[in-house]
């Protein structure tokens, strides 16, 4: 009995002792998408998967694109999806809402197939139809379950008639046409695809080569397009004094309405109205776009909140620090563009006295704070309803706003040696390139300190976790500025937005504590005559020199029934804002504000 059981047992470690000699094949990923029919609106995707040696594979689609804070729910626009190995079908079955199981029993190599309809043209979702393709990762590829980290080849063959495909994708070994390779599916995902016939332009920023894909019929100046990209890119590259690339890939969709932009590891995609180009203020706005968008590569891409990556496709990935992400973003775009020439600053002041009227004027500034609206951009910001300025504040106007103040206290702080640019090449050293990870809001507000030379945590505490009104005053006082502001309006209005669809005035939209919100006028309700007179135009424009405490009657239309309502009318809310110079600054305040703003040479 003995003699046996050592038998087995050295049987047993001779195997082990093989089995770490013995070549364990690795799995492989390649994807094939094709557009045969671009009109039906439709992509066709092929998963080839090599050296799955389980029973069974679950294949998942994303539910959200990264950058774009809302679950999309992209698997409702998946069909047909079917695998087999070699000739064989294999059964099949969704076993969640964004998750297919594939049954392959003996088969390590198998295939999948299935159709993504892309008919929503925005820089969060793919789209094609007769004139070009456009793929945004998440809304179209697939990947294996607990495989995000697999490498991948992707070829694309074109509809016919299109020649070109711009993407930030690398081309892959071997040449072949359109076959590009990524390091892991989130590298596939962040690489947006632009397919079809688009003019693609160059030109060089610090040694990395840059790619301008245009889509879209459009009237513009080609060398001063690629000149003010250029000069704004390499302001970009100022911020943080580093250069993380070696390609870049503008892909700019030029359609009727513009509706942002969405950054991505290498690329971003720009949605720009055609006619930008054809004034300065729309000019000045596409360079905004642009230098918001770009400064993403390192600003959320790579100094990103610890939620941000790496990514959970499956569900949302809170972070409550969305207003240095995006706000913070949206203010050093403005800087930048400045800081390039193409804004005084003046005119910077003139801008960002707009963004603090955006910010105060919105009544749910004082409901909900920075950090609030940025851990319920899942819920709020990309899901507005009537009441959304009642009770919320955008991330991007408040994170603007907190930005320029903080910058400001910083520079206060530092005798004029300092700024939040070195707040953010701290945080770019110390996290992306060091630890290789996100930082945490603890460790934010450490990095101010740790370049203020001094803690702002009750600023903090007040202004970003908190709705304590910013003190604007005192940080505009540090480099010679002051504040003002001024009622839009010195006659009292109704407080109410309306909606002249189909020739009737319904409201849509109710400002919490004025007129029409202490009166009892709700959404929804038509407005069928004001003190006994029939409505035909906008109620406000009958108002207007109406003296504050006027009472107002209103017949209204509710739900099929009329009904009476009379209410006082009560002052304008709103306040025009103004940043101006103070006549005598002293030698520290222009210190400050040479640092903060800059002459452009």
């Amino acid at each position: 009995m003995m003699h046996s059981f050592f038998r087995r047992l050295l049987a047993l470690a001779v195997v082990l002792l093989l089995s770490q000699f013995t070549p364990v094949l690795a799995a492989t990923l390649r994807y094939t998408l094709a557009m045969p029919a671009p009109q039906s609106h439709y992509f066709e995707v092929e998963m080839a998967l090599g050296g799955f040696g389980k029973q069974f594979t679950d294949v998942k689609m994303p539910v959200w694109a990264p950058g774009s804070y809302l679950v999309r729910e992209f698997a409702k626009n998946v069909e047909g999806f079917a695998a087999q190995a070699g000739s064989t079908a294999l059964r099949t079955e969704k076993v969640a809402k964004n998750t297919w199981r594939v049954y392959h029993p003996g088969a390590k190599d198998f295939t999948v197939r299935y159709k993504v309809y892309a008919f929503e043209l925005s820089v969060r979702t793919s789209f094609i139809d007769g004139a070009h393709g456009y793929v945004n990762g998440t809304s179209v590829f697939m990947y294996p379950d607990g495989e995000v980290k697999l490498p991948s080849t992707l070829t694309v063959q074109p509809a016919p008639g299109w020649a070109q495909v711009s993407t930030s994708l690398k081309p892959a070994a071997g040449g072949a046409p359109f076959t590009f390779s990524s390091a892991s599916y989130d590298e596939l995902a962040d690489s947006p695809i632009e397919i079809g016939n688009q003019k693609v332009m160059t030109f060089d920023v610090n040694g990395t080569p840059h790619t301008v894909a245009m889509f879209g019929t459009v009237q513009y100046d080609e060398t001063r397009l690629l000149r003010d990209m250029k000069k704004t890119c390499e302001e970009a590259h100022r911020v943080v004094g580093q250069n993380p690339l070696d390609r870049y890939v503008f892909i700019i969709h030029n359609i009727d309405r513009g509706t942002g932009g969405l950054e991505h590891l290498f690329s971003t995609t720009l949605s720009v109205s055609r006619n930008a180009y054809s004034s300065e203020a729309g000019w000045k706005g596409f360079l905004g776009l642009v230098a918001h968008e770009y400064f993403h590569l390192w600003n959320v891409k790579r100094i990103r909140p610890v939620a941000l990556g790496p990514f959970n496709y499956d569900q949302e990935n809170y972070t409550r620090m969305l207003w240095v992400s995006e706000g913070g973003t949206e203010y050093f775009s403005n800087l930048i563009v400045q800081r390039a020439g193409f804004l005084t600053p003046d005119a910077y002041l003139a801008d960002l006295s707009n963004s603090i009227g955006r910010v105060e004027n919105t009544p749910g500034n004082k409901q909900q704070s920075a950090a609030e609206s940025s851990f319920d951009a899942w819920i709020k910001y990309y899901r507005p309803n009537e009441n959304s300025a009642n009770t919320g504040i955008s991330y991007y106007d408040k994170g603007e706003v907190i930005g320029a103040v903080l910058d400001l206290m910083i520079i206060q702080a530092t005798n004029g040696e300092k700024h939040l640019d070195d707040v953010m090449r701290y945080l770019y050293a110390q996290y992306y390139q060091k630890l290789g990870r996100g930082f945490t809001d603890a460790e934010y507000q450490d990095a101010v300190a740790k370049v203020a030379g001094r803690r702002f945590d009750e600023f903090f505490r007040n202004n970003v976790y908190g709705i304590q009104t910013l003190d604007y005053g005192t940080a505009l006082g540090y480099a010679g500025l002051k504040l003002t502001s001024t009622p839009v309006t010195t006659d009292a209005t109704l407080g109410a937005n309306f909606s002249p669809a189909g020739g009737k005035y319904t409201v849509a939209s109710v400002l919490r504590d004025g007129s029409a919100w202490q009166g009892g006028l709700s959404v929804g309700d038509e407005i069928l005559a004001l003190n006994g007179t029939r409505v035909t135009d906008d109620p406000n424009k009958a108002l207007v020199g109406a003296p504050v405490g006027a009472t107002v009657t209103l017949l209204v239309n509710r739900d099929g029934q009329t009904k009476e309502v009379s209410l006082p009318l009560l002052a304008g809310q709103a306040q025009r804002y103004r940043i101006e110079r103070l006549p005598n600054p002293t030698e520290q305040q222009q210190r400050v504000l040479n640092k903060w703003l800059p002459v452009a040479k």
